[in-house]
């Protein structure tokens, strides 16, 4: 992180500007997409993955938002998708933002505490857009990605590695815990 800390001190030492989302992004409605083929272009809702089909609603880095539901569950999509109408993506200006770098600022936000509802939590774009993240320069910017990229990989290997011990402990309890009955004759 020295390398993050030297950049801080060359290109804003006074501190960072921050903007509100609509400054630096549009957020987008979703729409239908049973009329369409199927294909292999995910389909998106607030709970993740729902369908796949032949057309994308966009093909560029984004951020998607539940508009509905899971209102604190984010994704991060580098690849062309589809989003149906409980999901907001985002088209983020990259001369201002590094999508990956917008993602992990609003996962920190923490939006549900923004609901909007009283039964279902739900978001508007009003109040979205209205959210305020920090902005560094690009440079910063793309060196805190990468830093936390680096992070989110060593966790998956943590988890990974967890997972295998674990079925590495079951075998070995099942293994020796397991008994042949001793037969008496009176039975």
């Amino acid at each position: 992180m020295s390398r993050l800390n030297e950049l801080i001190q060359e290109f804003c030492p006074n501190g960072v500007e921050f903007k509100q989302l609509s400054d630096i992004l549009k957020i987008k409605n979703g729409s239908d997409y049973k009329s369409f083929l199927k294909g292999n272009i995910p389909v998106y809702g607030s709970g993740g993955i729902i369908a796949y089909i032949d057309r994308f609603a966009y093909n560029k880095p984004s951020v998607l938002i539940p508009r509905k539901g899971s209102i604190n569950k984010l994704y991060y999509v580098d690849t062309p998708f589809w989003t149906v109408d409980t999901i907001f993506y985002t088209q983020i200006n990259v001369e201002f933002a590094e999508p990956k770098f917008v993602y992990f600022c609003l996962q920190m936000q923490h939006l549900e505490r923004l609901n909007t509802a009283g039964g279902v939590p739900s978001l508007t774009q009003n109040v979205l857009n209205r959210v305020r993240i920090p902005v560094p320069p690009l440079n910063i910017q793309n060196e805190i990605v990468r830093i936390l990229d680096n992070f989110t990989e060593l966790t998956a290997e943590l988890i990974a590695e967890l997972t295998a011990r674990k079925k590495q402990y079951e075998y070995y309890r099942n293994k020796l815990l397991t008994f042949k009955e001793l037969k008496c004759e009176d039975d």
